[in-house]
C-alpha cells in the first residue's frame, strides 16, 4: 500500500462516514446530557489525559463552544494544587489516585456533567476519575475507541474501561493503535482519533444548541476574542460561571 496525503484523506473519509453512520444516536443522547447541564445552570467538565486533552480544548474554552465548560488535566495539582512539578511523570496517567485530586480541585457541582476522552478507555486516571465522577452523581459522556478499549487489558485494579461507567458511549470509530496507514516492514502512521473525537464533539455541540433553542435559552457561546467586541461578549457571560470555569492563560 502507498502512503500519502490521498491515502490518509480517503481513509479518514472512510471513518468520518462511519462515524456520522453509527454514531448519530449516540450523540444525540450526549447533546441531550449537555442540553439538560446547561438548563439546569451546570458546567460540562472535560478531562483526557495525553492527547485527549485535545478534546478537552474542543470542548471547552474555544470559539464557538459553550462557556459553561470547564477543562481538567493532570497538571491541575500542579497549577491549582500547588504540588511540585516534579510530581508528574510521563506515567501519571496510569495512576488511578491522582484522579480524586483534579476532581477535588474542579469542586464541581452536582448537577455538572463529565465528559471524559480516552482513546484506550484503561489508564488508571481515566478510570478512576470516571468512577468517582458516578459515585458522585454525576452524569458522564465517554468518547473511546471501543475496537482499541476492548481490545486491551484495563491499567486500573478493577480491570474496568471507561465505557463501562458511561452513561452515554461516543465511538470515535478509531482502529486499535489509532493509526490508519501501515508502512513497509511494520509499523503504522496518521493517527485519527483526534479528527473524529472533535468531529463528533461539534455534532454533539450542534444537537446542544438545537436543543436549548427549542427550550428558549440562547446558547451561551464563545465569540472569537479576535473579533470586535469578542472580550466584552465573552467576559459578560464567563461571570455568570464565576469561580467555577477555569481558563488556562
Amino acid at each position: 500500500m502507498s502512503i500519502g496525503q490521498d491515502e490518509f484523506v480517503a481513509a479518514a473519509k472512510d471513518l468520518i462516514d462511519q462515524l456520522v453512520t453509527t454514531q448519530r444516536d449516540a450523540i444525540s443522547a450526549a447533546a441531550a446530557l449537555v442540553a439538560d447541564c446547561v438548563l439546569a445552570d451546570g458546567v460540562v467538565q472535560a478531562f483526557g489525559t495525553g492527547h485527549s486533552q485535545g478534546l478537552v480544548m474542543e470542548i471547552a474554552g474555544r470559539a464557538g463552544g459553550l462557556i459553561p465548560t470547564n477543562r481538567l488535566a493532570l497538571r491541575d495539582v500542579v497549577t491549582y494544587g500547588g504540588d511540585p512539578a516534579d510530581s508528574l511523570g510521563p506515567h501519571t496517567e496510569r495512576e488511578p489516585a491522582i484522579a480524586h485530586r483534579v476532581y477535588e480541585l474542579a469542586a464541581p457541582h452536582v448537577n455538572d456533567l463529565f465528559v471524559i476522552a480516552s482513546n484506550s478507555g484503561g489508564n488508571g486516571s481515566t478510570v478512576e476519575m470516571a468512577s468517582l465522577v458516578k459515585d458522585r452523581g454525576h452524569g458522564l459522556i465517554a468518547f473511546t475507541s471501543l475496537a482499541h478499549a476492548t481490545a486491551v487489558e484495563s491499567r486500573h485494579p478493577s480491570g474496568k474501561h471507561l465505557h463501562d461507567f458511561a452513561d452515554v458511549v461516543i465511538d470515535n470509530c478509531g482502529p486499535m493503535g489509532d493509526t490508519l496507514l501501515p508502512l513497509p516492514g511494520g509499523g503504522q502512521v496518521c493517527a485519527i482519533s483526534s479528527i473524529t473525537a472533535a468531529f463528533a464533539a461539534q455534532m454533539m455541540l450542534a444537537d446542544a444548541c438545537a436543543r436549548l433553542l427549542t427550550a428558549g435559552k440562547t446558547p451561551p457561546v464563545y465569540l472569537s476574542a479576535n473579533v470586535p467586541g469578542g472580550d466584552e461578549h465573552n467576559k459578560g457571560l464567563e461571570e455568570r460561571y464565576s469561580g467555577r470555569i477555569r481558563r488556562d492563560p
